[in-house]
Order: C-alpha cells, then sequence, then structure tokens
C-alpha cells in the first residue's frame, strides 16, 4: 500500500514548474478581478496640485485674527490666481490653493462681513491644504506586478488616466466530472443516481481563484473513454480538473488513463478529507503539458481540495501571490475531535469578540454532507493524533477568495 503524503508534499509536487500564463490587453472597466501582468510606474502626482480639504477661505497663516478682503472666489475644477497681499480667498473643496496661500480655515471659523473675513488667531501653516503628490508622486511605482485589480485599485488607475491595463490571461479550466451515477439537474433521476454538484460548486471557486471554465464534460466509466476525454481536455486548458474516478475501484479510471497519458506526481493524501486526489501532468502534441488535479468525488473533498490545491495554483499561473497561502488566524475551539493519522480539515464559523476569535464546528463533518461548508468561514486544521477540547487554540485557514 503506498503511504499517504503530507499536504506539504502535493502542494511541493502540485507547484513544481508552473509557468506564467500570457497577457492580455483590457480595458480598464473590464479589468476588475483580473490579475495585473506588468507593473504600473505612476506618470502624474495625485493630488496634481494643492488644494483645499473642506470649505472655507484660503490664506496667509501670518494673517490670522484680521479681518482680510476677500479678493476671489476659487471652486474645484477652476484656475486660482495668485493671492494678493493681505487679503484671502473664498474656496472649496477641492479648489486650487492660490499661490501665495499656505493655509485654509474652515468656513464654521470665519466671521464674513461683505466682503471682507475675520480669521480666527492662532493658524498652523499647512492647516487644511492637500499637499500636490501627497497620494501618489510622478515615476513612483504605483501597481506592482501580480496586484489582483480590486475596487481601490482601479481606482488608482483611473486616477492616472489609464484606460487600458496589461492582465494575466484566465488560467483555462476543463473541468471533469466521472461516473454513470452522476447526472446533470433537468434530468430526472434513476435509481442509484446523483444529481451533480461538484461542477457548479467547482466552477464558482475557480471563477473566484480567478479561472475560466472552458469545458465542462460528463465522463463515463469507461477507460478508452476516459483516456480520449483527457487528451482531448489537456489540448484545450491549462489545468484539467475531475471529480470522482481516483479512488481504487474497478470503475475508478482516471488514476489508470492519467498514466497511461502523462505523469501522476502523487496519490493519496494523509489528510481528511480528500485521501484520494490525484495530481500529475498531461502532454499535449506541441510537447507542453496541462496540470491535472483530480479530486475525490464526494463534495465536501471537493470543496476542500479547491481551497487548499486549486487556489494556489491559480496563484502560481497568474503570479498572484496573494493566492499562494490562506490567511491564517488562531481560534478557541468551540468543539471536541480526536484524529487519527490524517490531517484533519474541519468546516468552522468564526465568531469575532472581545475575548477572541472563537471557531464553531459544523456538527456533521462527514465528506458527503455539503451542507456543512455553506457557513463556513474557514477551515481548522487539526493535526494527526490529535485531542482537541473546548477552549483549545486551533489553526484556521480563513476561506477568502
Amino acid at each position: 500500500m503506498a503511504e499517504l503524503q503530507p499536504i506539504s508534499a502535493a502542494l511541493e509536487a502540485l507547484l513544481a514548474d508552473v509557468s506564467l500564463v500570457g497577457t492580455e490587453s483590457v480595458p480598464l472597466e473590464a479589468a476588475a478581478g483580473r490579475v495585473l501582468a506588468e507593473a504600473v510606474t505612476a506618470q502624474l502626482d495625485v493630488p496634481p496640485f494643492d488644494n483645499s480639504a473642506m470649505d472655507g477661505y484660503a490664506l496667509r497663516a501670518s494673517d490670522a485674527g484680521k479681518w482680510l478682503p476677500i479678493s476671489q472666489r476659487i471652486a474645484a475644477g477652476s484656475p486660482a490666481a495668485p493671492l494678493a497681499e493681505g487679503s484671502c480667498a473664498r474656496i472649496f473643496t477641492g479648489g486650487e490653493i492660490p499661490t501665495g496661500a499656505d493655509c485654509v480655515v474652515m468656513q464654521e471659523r470665519v466671521t464674513q462681513d461683505g466682503d471682507q473675513a475675520l480669521m480666527p488667531d492662532d493658524l498652523p501653516v499647512g492647516d487644511n491644504v492637500r499637499r500636490q503628490g501627497r497620494d501618489v508622486r510622478r515615476g513612483e511605482l504605483l501597481l506592482p506586478a501580480g496586484d489582483c485589480l480590486e475596487a481601490a485599485a482601479l481606482g488608482h488607475l483611473a486616477g492616472q488616466g489609464v484606460t487600458h491595463v496589461s492582465v494575466r490571461r484566465r488560467p483555462r479550466i476543463a473541468l471533469l466530472s466521472t461516473g454513470d451515477e452522476i447526472i446533470d439537474p433537468g434530468t430526472p433521476l434513476k435509481p442509484g443516481q446523483l444529481y451533480n454538484s461538484n461542477r457548479p460548486m467547482l466552477k464558482r471557486l475557480l471563477e473566484n481563484f480567478g479561472a475560466e471554465v472552458v469545458q465542462r464534460v460528463s465522463v463515463p466509466d469507461d477507460y478508452a473513454q476516459t483516456v480520449r476525454l483527457l487528451t482531448q481536455a489537456a489540448s484545450d486548458a491549462d489545468v484539467v480538473v475531475s471529480t470522482g474516478g481516483v479512488s481504487v475501484g474497478e470503475e475508478d479510471h482516471v488514476k489508470a488513463a492519467l498514466e497511461s497519458l502523462g505523469q501522476l506526481d502523487m496519490w493519496k493524501l494523509a489528510i481528511r478529507p480528500g485521501k484520494p486526489l490525484a495530481l500529475g501532468r498531461l502532454p499535449r502534441e506541441d510537447g507542453s503539458e496541462a496540470r491535472f488535479v483530480g479530486l475525490p468525488g464526494n463534495p465536501v473533498s471537493g470543496f476542500v481540495g479547491a481551497w487548499l490545491f486549486l487556489r494556489p495554483l491559480m496563484g502560481a499561473l497568474l503570479g498572484c501571490s496573494a493566492l499562494n497561502a490562506l490567511p491564517t488566524l488562531t481560534a478557541s475551539a468551540n468543539f471536541t475531535t480526536q484524529t487519527g493519522p490524517r490531517q484533519h480539515y474541519m468546516r468552522v464559523a468564526l465568531r469575532f469578540s472581545e475575548a477572541g476569535i472563537i471557531a464553531d464546528a459544523f456538527e456533521d463533518q462527514n465528506s458527503g454532507v455539503l451542507s456543512s461548508c455553506i457557513s463556513a468561514d474557514a477551515l481548522a486544521v487539526i493535526d494527526p493524533h490529535q485531542q482537541v477540547e473546548n477552549g483549545t487554540l486551533v489553526r484556521c485557514l480563513w476561506l477568502q477568495r
């Protein structure tokens, strides 16, 4: 019997020699969630000029406590003239600070009488002034390659006038479902059949990880058909993901087909759920390879395996370090358990309190109980041969993107 391998060995095999996917230019409006392919250097100062942080009056701080004539009115988007000596300027939020002024006093602190205004005492230089380049200076690194373009990053690019951005192409995924007993929703169930819950679940997870599912194929329990469909999938995809067919049953043909076509890097892991997980490579006619991840058929095993293996694989293909490892939290267990020889990944909900983080485990941790994943915030990692009591501190992998 093959020795069960730890998850660290599986990740090492999975991520060895991974090549980045190609790049493409997309409009900024279509770049949400994409991974930046090239570093972006700032071409503009942000803000591009000194401007007012509020509605008020721009003046020289040395004129504090005086009645000053209002020499001009400066609205946002309008140019400012140099400030006349011994005067102030009515200014609005975002308005350009006129040359000669060095502070802004909020309008609530000023007494206005016609075209004269009484300034308060003790005004500090620079008060309520947003300095040019305070956020970004021209020539500085704006965003590094590998950043995921979410809301703030998109705003940062737009602030530079960027209209198109170079991003990594989405990794193409072929998603194969094995087993004659697995059918698509919409077809009447026959005795012994199950609806395919893995396919929509994994498609959504893969899309969240930055991939594009380009094939969704049902694979019958037939060795020759399995070989044919794996070969076809490898020609069209960067990664072939299958569910089921990697155990030791007489109708489990995926492992044997993979070994006949390409390379099996890892099989059988010392984890629960998800022990029968196959990792390997499938050759293409041009000499390149598609990565292969064979997940178990039980839906919880597929869910956990996607977070543990597909997420970092997408990170490696995209050059996005944020996807390499899940954020880790330490929580106090609000459950008891005893593990055997495999590392257990328990579905837990997290509660944040003044006393710390509390992990509530779903009562039924069976690998077929998909409902345990719906409200799961994290996976509590319980090492082999460990006794966990209420209050035991446990390491949790926070399920984010």
